[in-house]
Parts: C-alpha cells; structure tokens; sequence
C-alpha cells in the first residue's frame, strides 16, 4: 500500500504534505504509510483513496486492469474556418484519476490567424475503450466547446472519433478526431479516418 500510496501521490504532483492537507491527516502519518511501517484504518484508507482519486482496493495495490492515459499525447482535430477544411495537431497533456481524465492542449494547432485556440477538457474511460466528454476554450474570447467521443486501438497506442460542437462557422459542427503518443501517430490516424470514412460530415 505504502508504494501505491507514494507513487500515485507522485502521478498528481501531489508532496506528501499536500496529500496530508487534502485527506486531513498527519505529514508524519504519511510518511509511515509510505514507508510501510504502519497500514491505514480503513476509515483514513477510504480518506486517501479519495484524495488520491482511486478505490480502496488500487490503493490496497489490487490493479483494476485500466489502462493508464496520464502523460503528454498529440491530438489532430479536422474542421472547417470560412468554409475550408483543416486539421489542426497539437500536444496535449492527459492526467488520469481513476476513470477521469482531465485533458488540455499545450500549445495551438495552428495560428490564431488560422482559428488555433487552447482548451481544456475532461473525459471518462469506459471498458478501457471509450473516452467520453466534453471541451471548451482556454483561449481569451474564442467560444468553441463540445463534446468528444474516442475509440481506443486495441494496444492503447492511439485514439480515434469525433467531436460536436460550437465552432468558428456554425453553432454545431462536427469533424474527426484523433490522438496518439507522437504528432505522426495523430496524423497518420487522421489520415486513414479521412481516406476511409470521407470528409467532413
């Protein structure tokens, strides 16, 4: 427990002092934990569990399973600005908390000029195959929000859907949508969603 404990801690940027405050316990306490010199009642288990964003049993080290999305990914989206079609890529960085994912780009997909924006967004992982949820600009004035919807490759390697939402030419749009753990990864999906399945509807 006290591994688990210390390396999801780790996973959120989260100091032994911060985790301590959130689930009202103890620096020293934690510390121990860690350690394992002492286990959790389970009555302050269920207290950090909650504070780390995962159930009693990971933290008791029994894995569920899920697959693990924390980390920086490329994400390509295909839309339209003045009634030309675009594909923006840009990195975005994904922290996982059990079935949640909270996403944000890192850097524009293309200019400002060009309709680039950054955004944020959070997603729920079912069945370690769909992500599901919802984004919205970061970006000063820009409007654009949605939803999303992803399929995962059966190895976890990429991303592929689409998005709805609010955009610079219509109040609902809609495009294709990839991801992947390198910029040629998203594209190269984006690519073959293209040839396959068209532009965009």
């Amino acid at each position: 427990m006290g591994e688990v404990i210390r390396r999801r801690r780790a996973d959120l940027g989260m100091s032994q002092a911060d985790l301590a405050r959130v689930a009202g316990i103890d620096t020293r306490q934690i510390r121990r934990y860690e350690a394992g010199e002492q286990q959790p009642l389970l009555s302050v288990a269920l207290t950090i569990a909650d504070a780390l964003g995962v159930s009693v049993s990971e933290l008791a080290g029994r894995a569920p399973g899920r697959v693990s999305l924390s980390g920086d990914w490329w994400a390509s989206w295909q839309t339209t600005r003045d009634g030309v079609e675009k594909v923006a890529t840009q990195p975005v960085r994904m922290r996982q908390e059990g079935d949640l994912v909270h996403i944000a780009a890192t850097q524009r997909g293309l200019s400002q000029a060009e309709g680039g924006y950054l955004w944020s967004g959070e997603l729920r992982l079912w069945d370690n195959q769909i992500l599901t949820g919802w984004y919205a600009a970061a970006d000063g004035a820009v409007r654009s929000k949605g939803t999303m919807f992803l399929a995962m490759h059966p190895h976890g390697i990429e991303f592929t859907g689409r998005w709805v939402g609010l955009g610079y030419d219509d109040n609902i749009m809609t495009g294709w949508a990839t991801m992947g753990k390198t910029a040629k990864d998203s594209e190269r999906a984006m690519s073959e969603l293209v040839a396959v399945r068209g532009g965009i509807a």
